[in-house]
Formats: structure tokens, sequence, C-alpha cells
């Protein structure tokens, strides 16, 4: 039996893939610690052959104010957990960070494409991948993950967007674009397997699919039971807002990992 450490309680992906897990009680043995105090530092991490760290700040306004706390959650206590880890003989860490070090709203990643986070959000994870990696050894393996956007019953960011819209308005705009996104339970799917291989290095989990966000919206409607038109007229409205707004860049640009 393999024993998995998440370190994040409540978050969506730790808590949607614990309950993955599930599934298999004879081989998995799946334990959540929250890290909002400092009493996981207290809790030793032996015996267990994985930790998958989720904690973050995510799906927040960035302010002056709020700017520090990007650094000391989503880099340092992500580092302070991956040395712990280390440290108690944890042989695999899974660092969930973000396609959010790419800093692009539109456009194809590469293999050519260097990270250039332009957020807090993005810095601190790129941050912290950068000195989480330094630890790896012929003991310690690490697994980077930059997943795209993550949809799925319950969850935030852009994709929750696209719910209220279909929740709240009868008509969504017809767009035609292709942006790489991962169900949460691909997501799930795909984690279990770098366990199970005991993988290690970067990885960039998708749907084999690129997503169109029209599509999504109306797969989301009939999933509700909601009738929704899609409007061209909408659609160019949205085309000649995207220079201007990021947030319709977000969810209504192209934005892609190709070759990865």
């Amino acid at each position: 039996m393999k024993k998995i450490l998440i370190t994040g309680a409540n978050s969506y992906i730790g808590t949607s893939f614990e309950k993955y897990m599930s599934q298999w009680p004879d081989d998995y043995q799946v334990d959540t610690i929250d890290m909002i105090d400092g009493s996981w530092r207290e809790k030793s991490f032996a015996g267990y052959d994985v930790v998958f760290h989720v904690a973050g700040i995510a799906h927040q306004k960035e302010t002056k104010q709020n700017a520090h706390l990007y650094y000391e959650i989503n880099r340092d206590l992500a580092v302070d957990v991956a040395k712990k880890a280390k440290e108690d003989g944890v042989k695999q860490f899974i660092f969930l960070s973000s396609m959010s070090v790419y800093g692009l709203d539109t456009g194809v990643i590469t293999n050519e494409t260097k990270p250039n986070p332009k957020t807090n959000y993005g810095k601190s994870k790129l941050q912290a991948e950068e000195q989480i990696v330094k630890l790896r050894d012929c003991i310690f393996k690490v697994c980077i993950l930059r997943p795209p956007m993550v949809y799925g019953e319950g969850c935030k960011g852009n994709y929750n967007r696209i719910i209220s819209l279909v929740k709240k308005f009868p008509f969504f705009p017809r767009i035609r674009n292709k942006r790489s996104m991962v169900s949460v339970g691909n997501l799930g799917l795909f984690i279990k397997k770098l366990i199970d291989k005991e993988s290690e290095g970067l990885y960039f989990p998708q749907d084999k699919e690129y997503v169109n966000t029209s599509k999504l919206a109306k797969q989301v409607a009939d999933s509700i039971g909601k009738k929704i038109y899609m409007s061209f007229f909408l659609g160019f409205i949205v085309t000649c807002l995207k220079p201007f707004s990021k947030t319709v860049k977000k969810a209504f640009g192209n934005l892609i990992y190709k070759g990865l």
C-alpha cells in the first residue's frame, strides 16, 4: 500500500484527488494535513511514500497589501514542506504549480517558451519551483505540475465565472477559441500515474482535446438544464474587448500547451 500525504486541507484539487483515490482503499492510504498554523512542523512525514503539496493562495485580487502572502505561502511554505519531506525520508514530492509561471493570457506555450510571470501568484510559484528542484537527488524525486485551468463541479476561478454567466444570462458569446484545460478527474488520473510510476520531472497535464469556451458554456448549461443561445453579436463584442480586458482574454482568448 502506498501512503500519500496531501499538504493543504480543504483545497479544491487536494480534496478532489483524495476523493478520486478512495476508489482503491486497499492500494492507497491518503491523509491530509492542515497548513494554516505551524502545527504541521511537529508532525512526522516518515512512512509516507508521497507528499502532494497543494496548499497555496490563489483566486484573490492582488494588492500591495497582500503581495507578501504569495511569497510566504506559495514559495516559502512550499519549500519548507519539501525540505521536511526530504528530511523525513519521503521518496516523492509533487508540487502543484501553475501555467501562470509563463505570464501569458493568450498564445501557444511550447518547449521553447520561457517562464516570465507577471503576477505575484506566478512569480511565487516559479520561485518555489526553482528552490524545490534543487532538493532532488537519486532518492528524493520531485514532480512539478504546471496545469492549465482546472475545471469541474465546485471549481473556482475562470471556470466558476463561466458558470455564473451561464446561470445569469440567456445568451453567451459564440467564440472560436482554443484553450488548454484539464478536468479535475483527468488531473487526478494523471497524478495517480505519476505516483504509480514513481516519476520525477516537469509536467503539463491537460485534456486530450483543447476546449472551446462557448462549447464549454453550452455543456454547463445542458448539465443544469438551462437553455442558452450562442450569440455571434456578443462574440463580436467580446473579440473587440479582448485587447483591453485581461479577464476577457483569460476567458475567451487562445492559450494552449503544444508539443509538451
